[in-house]
């Protein structure tokens, strides 16, 4: 899926993806030819995880200690 595919089923706009990216909660999206982000299932069902934690008030500093782990 294209970065605005995701960005479209998940409710995060594109910036917020590639912030989630630069900060390590979203890790090594694969890129095609054209370098342009390809979601692969998992990193979509890490991006669900993601704004569910989000939802239940989880910060972003506690997701990123637990992308870590």
């Amino acid at each position: 899926m294209t970065i605005t595919e995701v960005s479209e089923k998940f409710g995060f706009s594109q910036d917020t993806l590639r912030y989630y990216e630069k900060i390590g909660l979203i890790a090594n999206i694969n890129r095609d030819n054209r370098v342009r982000r390809n979601y692969l299932k998992e990193d979509c069902n890490g991006i669900e995880f993601i704004k569910c934690m989000r939802r239940a008030g989880l910060a972003i500093e506690t997701l990123i200690e637990y992308a870590e782990i």
